[in-house]
């Protein structure tokens, strides 16, 4: 039996997106009663191309419909003088994602995915596994080594990035491809930021982190490392030295715990000093008894990085507690010599995503929403033996977080080892001058720092948040820099502002040329220097799911990659990648799975079902994606049945209003 087969047969109920329902009063009671009343609407198709949901939830602005596009064949690769595509439709795939995003095999592997929530496929059954085709876009590119292509010019323009983390490596390269020069400035010994020294290597393998990097170094992007602007270069070096400046320091300072008598206890520590201390490799075992308070997914990897470490029978107390702070470099304990640590995990609410709360419930971490850290019980030697929680219940009021504690129900939680991962903070040592009080840095829509011209920031250092985040915030404050370095004064970003399908850009590799308009052009199907009927609302529009027609979409279960779940025993000592990526086939399978919203993906439904046959298909010289259909208004009636039986809500009823 197939796996779609099971998956139907638990279904509570039929699908069904029936525009009418059962007793709704309808104005006509036969079909051809509307169709012939109709034209009185005088409105006539239109083809209006809007930004699909998974793209507007998408912080780093990808164009994710038009790569799962690529993948399913909809749109292909250009052809060369031969006929033949230029490149496979993998590689050709890859390079629209990174139009928007340079790290797709590491974001693929750890973004929480916020485009899958906003996915239109939700409303048949489940929403289209946009991560998992951006994993293994990421994996073909390493694996064939595709680079990015060089810019054609130099601008003699240089640019200093202080940290080389997702916002400052997503700027370099966005900077880079615009023909600037680029120097990236990190005080750690490696780049990546919270990708290398905040996730553990089995949620981003270290081979696969380092390949999307020196991709863009290839671009002749320039690093200096182990360099702290502000502490071992000036500010104002590096004013002289450089025409722009771009912030992207990111938050690796942790926060201290909110608990009475947390300050100066050698085994209470941050997040961020924790998971530092495990990716350099210098914390090998923990405490048999951790508690880790937070609720996000930071929290999650370090619970389940202590679960794996669990603890030595001979270790001394102080020895993990001096590799958090930076002061032993241990040897490597035998796996054999470790017992695996009980790890608690207490949280005002989660926020952590659905799949590392269950790998987290899995290993035999204990989950304790809904508590409140209140105080740290301590030995006569002064170390924590015990973290007090109580209940508590929390909800947002006026955009702030209320928490209510419930009086009566304290009670301690024993603790060799206590990880405070609530949040983070911003080390702007040095940096003061760009400091907004709160301990972060203010920038406007286009990312450059108030009252700072020339300087930009992204990333952490505005506001803790994705990865995902940190990359858009990137290459839009590279659109900043680019039109400061020019002269130019910075343009209004638009409102939906990500990476969109731009139907010229297909005409043009089509070699379909179109005149030089020069004045507003309306009602006319006979001009060269337009495309009628058409209009692209992407940068003002999202379409949701209630003008797209459902009913067409039959059921199809996702194409899920394989993640190995791991027991309470087997977690330990394993630092294995769990996440395996989908092959060629699976990877189409799951981006047939897109229903392209707000943009052809040539059904043939208006072609079918137009009663007067108003609706043709584009001649294929001139045809290209996104027009391969049009309409001829000496037939059209206004019936609407062509908008009626669209897919993807890209005909709209128009022309006439």
């Amino acid at each position: 039996m197939s796996a779609n087969t099971t998956m139907a047969e638990t279904q509570s109920e039929k699908l069904t997106f029936r525009r009418y329902k059962d007793g709704e009063p309808q104005k006509f009671k036969r079909l051809q009663d509307q169709i012939f009343q109709a034209s009185w609407t005088h409105k006539c198709p239109t083809y209006i191309q809007s930004t699909p949901p998974c793209q507007g939830s998408c912080p780093s602005g990808e164009d994710i419909r038009g790569y799962l596009n690529i993948v399913r064949g909809i749109e292909k690769p250009p052809v060369g003088a031969d006929g033949k595509p230029v490149m496979p439709w993998q590689e050709y795939a890859w390079r629209r994602l990174t139009e928007a995003n340079p790290l797709p095999a590491v974001m693929g592997r750890v973004c929480p995915a916020p485009c899958e929530t906003g996915c239109n496929r939700n409303q048949v059954e489940d929403h289209v596994g946009i991560n998992s085709v951006e994993h293994f876009l990421g994996e073909y590119a390493i694996k064939n080594n595709l680079q990015f292509n060089q810019p054609a010019t130099q601008t003699g323009k240089k640019v200093a990035v202080l940290g080389g983390g997702p916002a400052g490596l997503s700027v370099a390269y966005q900077l880079a491809l615009k023909g600037h020069s680029v120097t990236i400035f990190d005080d750690h010994e490696y780049l990546g930021g919270m990708m290398r020294y905040g996730i553990p290597g089995y949620r981003t393998p270290r081979d696969v982190l380092d390949a999307e990097i020196q991709r863009i170094l290839n671009l002749g992007v320039e690093v200096k490392l182990k360099c702290k602007v502000g502490v071992d270069i000036s500010m104002e070096q590096v004013r002289q030295d450089y025409d722009a400046v771009f912030l992207g320091l990111g938050a690796q300072g942790g926060r201290a715990l909110p608990a009475e008598g947390a300050d100066n206890v050698s085994n209470v520590v941050t997040a961020t000093a924790f998971l530092k201390a495990f990716n350099d490799g210098r914390l090998q075992t923990v405490g048999h008894r951790v508690v880790v308070v937070g609720g996000g997914d930071t929290s999650m990897d370090v619970a389940t990085v202590a679960r794996r470490l669990g603890h030595i029978d001979s270790a001394k107390p102080t020895d993990w507690e001096a590799a958090i702070a930076g002061q032993l470099a241990q040897d490597v304990a035998d796996i054999s010599m470790r017992k695996g640590a009980e790890v608690v995990l207490t949280s005002v609410f989660m926020t952590a995503s659905k799949q590392e709360l269950e790998h987290a419930q899995s290993e035999g971490i204990e989950i304790m929403g809904g508590w409140m850290p209140v105080a740290v019980v301590k030995g006569a030697d002064g170390r924590a033996t015990a973290l007090r929680v109580k209940q508590c219940e929390a909800k947002m009021v006026g955009g702030k977080l209320d928490i209510k504690p419930i009086e009566g129900t304290e009670k301690d939680l024993p603790a060799d080892l206590i990880v405070s991962a609530i949040g983070q903070m911003v080390d702007l040592a040095g940096l003061e001058e760009f400091n907004n009080g709160k301990g972060a840095v203010s920038a406007d829509r286009n990312y450059q720092v108030q009252g700072k011209p020339g300087v930009f920031a992204g990333g952490d250092v505005l506001r803790p948040h994705l990865l995902t985040t940190a990359i858009g915030h990137g290459a839009i404050a590279a659109d900043g820099i680019d039109q400061f370095l020019a002269g130019s004064e910075a343009g209004r970003r638009p409102k939906v502002d990500v990476h969109v399908f731009d139907l010229m850009r297909k005409y043009v590799e089509k070699g379909v040329s179109l005149e030089k308009i020069d004045e507003p052009l309306r009602g006319t199907d006979a001009t060269k220097g337009a495309v009628h009927n058409y209009d692209n609302r992407s940068e003002r529009y999202v379409i949701p799911h209630d003008e797209l027609f459902l009913g067409h979409f039959q059921y199809n279960a996702r194409n899920k990659r394989h993640i190995t779940h791991l027991t309470k025993d087997s977690a330990l000592g394993n630092f294995e990648e769990r996440l395996d990526p989908l092959d060629d086939k699976q990877a189409v399978a799951e981006a047939k799975r897109c229903m392209s919203c707000g943009l052809c993906f040539e059904c043939d439904n208006c072609v079918v079902y137009c009663p007067q046959t108003a609706v043709y298909k584009v001649k294929k010289t001139e045809a290209t994606t996104g027009r391969y259909v049009a309409t001829d208004y000496d037939k059209c009636i206004g019936c609407h049945i062509c908008h009626d039986v669209c897919p993807t809500g890209y005909i709209q009823m128009g022309l006439g209003e």
